[in-house]
């Protein structure tokens, strides 16, 4: 019995220096592995267009504070969401990746104006998308073919026009894959700790990409900021047009009153006294009432700047000097790497098909 398990335990035994020594003996076969793989990845990676990426960091000013506001802060430390009990807005900072997805924030978003780093084009965002995007020229083939599937089954979707804006409620088949492209190529996170609004940005041009993170920022503030001070604008806006009405009625009063002023001079008919203190107390009246809707419009005009949120960038877009994409070093050797695992298993594929007939036989 003591035999069977020491020559068993020999079987397991592997000796290293007469595996390397079998590898060593195939070295001209891994040198040709290398220089083909070499080679191959060096084709494929290098026409890969490069992409820069921009991020910056946004913290919004939050609404007022409630009673359970300082339970949630507490929870939101240990990393827990309690509902955003202490604000009162309906559109909390988790709606804005969101909001950022829609296709009227991205629609809106092509249509800012852009202009490369060496400055040889200055456009749209969707004309630079279209005609200076650099594609993979390996995909052109697929694409071709995919397009040509297309037609027999759809019919052949509208180009996209450059003066007619797209309607983001109704758009067309090539509408609709420009607004993915771009959807996909923004990021938006918050953290629940602290609400920092976190947004990256992809493309092929590095002051693009910084200009179209800057627009985004700047959309996602008016956006905030309409929302927040909707209630107030509209107040204001009410208020504005009862004070232009009374002050409407209060000119209209005095020109009445000082036209019958100058009309019945040095005359002491009763009658035309009382029309007289008629007048007069009509125009106090309304000068009065202009008073109180003008405070009142005023009032309404200082509540939307109340209302109206300020923003702190904690970090703000730059304009990237290095690519971050694609890591061409690290793709070859990550090839060469596993054209190596692979020669390996080639030149050992007996001794391991044996094995594993064997163990399947115990």
């Amino acid at each position: 019995m003591n035999t069977d398990a020491n020559k068993y335990n020999n079987d397991e035994v592997i000796d290293l220096r007469v595996q390397f020594a079998k590898l060593w003996k195939r070295k001209t076969l891994f040198i040709k592995v290398w220089v083909v793989t070499f080679a191959l990845a060096c084709i494929y990676i290098l026409p890969q267009p490069r992409t820069y990426t921009v991020d910056l960091a946004l913290a919004p000013e939050m609404g007022g504070a409630s009673a359970t506001g300082t339970l949630s802060s507490i929870a939101s430390s240990f990393g827990f969401n309690l509902g955003n009990a202490e604000i009162s807005d309906a559109f909390y900072p988790e709606l804005y990746p969101d909001l950022l997805s829609t296709n009227k924030f991205i629609v809106d978003l092509l249509y800012t104006r852009v202009q490369t780093a060496d400055a040889a084009v200055d456009t749209t965002y969707l004309n630079y998308i279209l005609r200076h995007h650099r594609k993979n020229p390996y995909i052109k083939p697929y694409n071709w073919c995919r397009a040509q599937i297309n037609k027999l089954f759809e019919e052949d979707a509208p180009p996209i026009s450059h003066t007619k804006r797209m309607n983001p409620h109704r758009l067309t088949r090539r509408e609709d894959a420009i607004v993915n492209k771009v959807r996909k190529s923004i990021q938006c996170d918050v953290d629940i700790k602290t609400n920092v609004i976190t947004i990256v940005v992809k493309d092929q041009d590095p002051l693009v990409c910084a200009t179209i993170a800057d627009s985004v920022r700047v959309k996602l503030q008016d956006f905030i900021t309409a929302y927040r001070t909707n209630k107030s604008r509209i107040d204001e806006q009410y208020y504005k047009s009862l004070a232009d009405s009374a002050r409407i009625e209060y000119e209209t009063i005095s020109r009445q009153y000082s036209q019958f002023c100058d009309a019945h001079k040095n005359i002491v008919l009763q009658s035309y006294l009382s029309e007289r203190d008629r007048l007069e107390n009509e125009l106090q009246t309304s000068m009065s009432t202009y008073n109180a809707m003008q405070a009142q419009y005023l009032a309404a005009k200082a509540k939307v700047q109340e209302q109206t949120p300020a923003f702190t960038i904690l970090r703000a877009p730059s304009v990237p000097v290095k690519p971050n994409g694609p890591k061409r070093m690290i793709f070859v050797a990550a090839m060469l790497f596993l054209s190596t695992i692979g020669t390996c298993i080639y030149i050992f594929r007996k001794e391991l098909v044996s094995q594993f007939v064997g163990s399947v036989q115990n």
